[in-house]
């Protein structure tokens, strides 16, 4: 467990992460639970920052899904942004392609809330867990399964 006090900290422990990360044989998924306002996508946002995307990333609460290709020197040809907070069903994230872009090595996935999905989250998955302890501060836990 990290505790972080500002988010200076909080954002260097989003690029420590993302540098830690290499592709493997299938693609890369980290699971990001947490209340709402406790860091998911301010931790996302700092990891799209550090692979170089120089899109705004905002949390895809509506869409679902967005993709962004990332510059070669990354190691990862894609950064997806998942928000499976509004999905009912995990089938729903089959629908949007969720066994291809899993089989892809060169896929960074993110996934924002993913015990919605937990029956199709790989079994090789990191998962992070935020908790807003007040304004400034943060716990944030790093499991790695692999």
């Amino acid at each position: 467990m990290i505790q972080t006090h500002n988010i200076e900290e909080f954002k260097n422990i989003a690029k420590s992460f993302v540098v830690s990360l290499k592709p493997q044989e299938t693609a890369s998924v980290v699971g990001l639970s947490g209340n709402l306002g406790s860091g998911k996508t301010t931790f996302t946002q700092e990891i799209a920052r550090t692979l170089g995307v120089t899109e705004t990333v905002t949390s895809p609460t509506f869409v679902i899904e967005k993709i962004y290709k990332l510059p070669e020197e990354s190691g990862f040809k894609h950064l997806i942004h998942i928000d499976a907070y509004r999905l009912e069903k995990e089938i729903e994230l089959l629908h949007l392609g969720w066994e291809e872009i899993v089989r892809d090595p060169y896929n960074l996935i993110l996934i924002e809330w993913p015990e919605k999905v937990s029956g199709i989250m790989p079994k090789n998955a990191m998962y992070i867990t935020f908790t807003f302890i007040d304004e400034n501060t943060r716990e944030i836990h790093i499991k790695n399964e692999r």
